[in-house]
């Protein structure tokens, strides 16, 4: 993500119509109690094109693009990227576990991630762009491994799974103008993705 850097530097008119969208989502979800929500934090690359993927599943109140597993805090998006603060760039889903499962969850990051790569993801090379799985509870973590072991076994890659789980650390919310940025900027997203060399490798490894 970092060598399209420019594109993000836009006006921030567009910050409103994604608070606004997060507005209207938690009024979906008016009946759920904040209480009975759980957290999940997954690193697959760009934060970009990791908020959609769960964004679009039903239990999911709501999923914001940020920072974790480094050293310092609150740290800016060029610190990060920078690699020197040792964060990656990650997401933090809000969900509803009476509607969706953590497992749900945990199929849904395989799928949009190379697992097989530890030192970024596609274009995006470095330790700020490092897969990984953040468990907050020894459940997380029992499942977290369960599911990296199936997928081990099931043959689909001829590589080892070298994805990470390690306990949650401190998650710092990213700048508004990376939230939400496939509604805020539809083409650049579109083209970045596809220039990255994700989708191409997704549609390769799980729709053959």
């Amino acid at each position: 993500m970092k060598w399209i850097s420019a594109f993000v530097l836009l006006p921030l008119i567009f910050v409103s119509s994604g608070i606004v969208a997060a507005e209207q989502k938690a009024t979906e979800m008016s009946g759920t109690q904040v209480a009975n929500l759980e957290t999940a934090i997954f690193a697959g690359g760009c934060f970009w094109c990791m908020e959609p993927p769960f964004e679009r599943l039903n239990g999911v109140l709501d999923v914001v693009s940020g920072y974790t597993g480094g050293h310092t805090s609150n740290p800016t998006y060029e610190e990060a990227s920078s690699g020197t603060t040792g964060h990656t760039e990650a997401v933090q889903i809000s969900y509803d576990p009476s509607k969706i499962s953590y497992e749900k969850l945990l199929e849904v990051f395989w799928m949009n991630i190379d697992p097989t790569t530890s030192n970024g993801q596609f274009v995006d090379v470095g330790k700020q762009y490092r897969p990984g799985i953040f468990y907050h509870s020894k459940k997380q973590k029992m499942l977290a491994e369960a599911s990296k072991k199936n997928l081990a076994q099931s043959g689909r890659f001829n590589k080892p799974i070298t994805v990470e789980i390690t306990e949650a650390s401190p998650f710092y919310r990213a700048e508004e103008y990376h939230q939400d940025y496939h509604k805020k900027n539809p083409l650049r997203y579109k083209y970045y993705r596809f220039s990255s060399g994700r989708d191409k490798f997704l549609d390769e490894v799980w729709k053959k």
